[in-house]
């Protein structure tokens, strides 16, 4: 299979370039620094400069089976109204330029399939409501990440129009020390101070990095998924249940409650992302057969910090 991914370089997109080139794929990075992708991803680069305001390059599209668009601004990180826009416009700008060159592509040179990055954050704030892909969904912009991927979804999915397969992948919590929201707890659980953070209620829908990069490949390679797909751990767990199991992999005491407000002193507004949660379970990729090679957190909790 020939695959594009936007996102190359970033946590996903290097596990997912080097699963599909083990795998025998040829893969396409487009980037804004197609030099420094393909020393680091060892794979063919194309530049894509500005994202933002020029579409995408259509040499890099054009003759591949499949897109993955992975690119976005970090959304871990403190939120100031210039970077909640940067987030916000790098999905929703940056994918209106990527279906646009696909869809100015010849029939005969479009790629059937795009797999396009979402989150979990599309379905809202839920307390502890099980949420498949049948699930309503967030229809306001009431709440930041909610109205970035209904931006981004929308603009997803005009490449039906050119009669493309889109999937949306919405992606939980991700599992790694490299980055995320469990980098950010490694430190504190490590020196002995971490805890369960707002209460500990909240739910995280978590998976494993392997998993996450197992799932992207089996929508690639199942011609029968399209729309939604929930990229989480079959069973999400609540803060409290992660905190304790984090706790347990590193012998590390996990009793010590964080309260919402020192989040948001250290946060700010980004404080939300694990002050509140939602409980989100992966029926398509259950439905369609997908095997988890971590679907234990404990399990995915010792593969990600080396334990």
């Amino acid at each position: 299979m020939k695959v594009a991914i936007t996102g190359a370089t970033g946590l996903i997109g290097t596990a997912l370039v080097r699963a599909l080139a083990e795998r025998g794929d040829e893969v396409t990075a487009l980037s804004r620094s197609p030099e420094r992708a393909a020393e680091s991803l060892g794979v063919e680069a194309v530049a894509w400069a500005d994202p933002l305001s020029e579409p995408a390059p259509a040499g890099g599209l054009a003759g591949r089976d499949a897109v993955v668009h992975l690119a976005g601004e970090p959304i871990a990180q403190r939120w100031s109204g210039e970077t909640k826009r940067a987030i916000r416009d790098s999905r929703e700008l940056g994918t209106r330029n990527l279906v646009a060159t696909l869809a100015a592509l010849g029939d005969d040179a479009r790629p059937g399939t795009l797999v396009s990055g979402s989150g979990t954050d599309r379905y809202g704030v839920r307390g502890d409501e099980r949420l498949d892909e049948d699930a309503a969904v967030a229809e306001d912009d009431a709440d930041f990440l909610a109205a970035v991927t209904i931006a981004w979804e929308r603009e997803a999915l005009e490449a039906r129009r050119a009669g493309m397969r889109v999937v949306l992948s919405r992606t939980g919590v991700v599992l790694t020390e490299s980055g995320g929201a469990l980098a950010k707890m490694l430190p504190f659980f490590r020196l002995g101070v971490g805890g369960p953070v707002a209460g500990g209620d909240q739910y995280v829908s978590w998976i494993d990095l392997d998993d996450a990069v197992g799932a992207l490949l089996f929508c690639l390679d199942t011609p029968a998924i399209s729309g939604p797909v929930n990229v989480t751990a079959p069973e999400p767990v609540t803060n409290r249940e992660l905190s304790s199991a984090l706790g347990r992999v590193l012998h590390r005491p996990a009793f010590m409650p964080v309260p919402a407000f020192a989040i948001r002193a250290l946060y700010g507004e980004m404080a939300e992302v694990v002050t509140s949660g939602r409980r989100v379970v992966p029926g398509r990729l259950l439905e369609h057969g997908y095997e988890y090679r971590r679907p234990d957190l404990e399990d995915a909790l010792r593969n990600a910090t080396g334990r």
